[in-house]
């Protein structure tokens, strides 16, 4: 069975390589039931770095941009980072989960913004200001030619000790598009515009996949620029 894996964890995987087998050696030298242990690591490093194919449960929704469970639904304000009233939505990401990041919805990269932080808990909503995060600014469009702000969070855990963001200023997202990674257990969060929310689809405890899950169903008046026909041919073959 072939594992999927991520470019992501190119570095990780490969020094995961060279550690495990050196270690597998010298344990088949010493004692060699003990094989087991770094073998069980380097597998385990293969699994983190999984990236399988997605592709979306529906087409008129904000989907997730994490795998995970939902921890809060929060409404926001103007003053939050979406600049006006809208819905917070926190994804804790534990070890076990992929950790490749996918676009909620088609748009246009405005900013990004890194800030550095601590390391708290990723489950509690308060990590969503001390820890170490990259902030997403994504430029979409209702059907009535209206542009909202959309904004994605990637925020460093416990655990968590770098985040990538490949995205560039300018770029052009299709929905369930790869956008980067937290590595080792981590929180994502999604801000959306109250006028665009038709109806919040998950609830807190809720599991949800990054690139397939449905967060929020859109309002009557807004559907999503792309559709299924948009996406590369070997995301609709899975």
């Amino acid at each position: 069975m072939k594992i999927p894996l991520t470019k992501y964890g190119l570095r990780e995987i490969a020094g995961a390589t060279i550690v495990c087998g050196v270690l597998s050696a010298v344990a088949a030298w010493l004692f060699w039931p003990v094989v087991i242990l770094p073998a069980a690591v380097w597998i385990y490093v293969l699994c983190f770095f999984r990236d399988p194919q997605r592709r979306p449960d529906e087409d008129n929704a904000f989907i997730s941009s994490a795998d995970g469970v939902v921890v809060d639904i929060t409404p926001v304000g103007p003053e939050s980072r979406l600049g006006t009233d809208g819905v917070r939505i926190g994804i804790f990401m534990s070890i076990f989960n992929v950790h490749v990041n996918r676009s909620p919805y088609a748009g246009t990269v405005t900013k990004i913004e890194h800030s550095p932080g601590g390391y708290a808990d990723a489950r509690k909503p308060e990590a969503s200001e001390l820890n170490e995060s990259a902030t997403i600014h994504l430029s979409i469009t209702g059907s009535d030619g209206q542009a909202f702000r959309l904004v994605v969070r990637q925020i460093a855990g416990f655990i968590a000790r770098r985040i990538v963001t490949d995205l560039r200023i300018g770029q052009e997202l299709k929905t369930a598009e790869r956008i980067g990674m937290v590595k080792f257990g981590s929180r994502v969060e999604l801000m959306i515009p109250h006028d665009m929310i038709g109806e919040v689809a998950v609830q807190v405890g809720q599991r949800v996949q990054a690139g397939r899950s449905v967060l929020v169903r859109l309002s009557h008046k807004d559907r999503p620029r792309d559709s299924l026909r948009d996406r590369p041919a070997q995301e609709k073959q899975e």
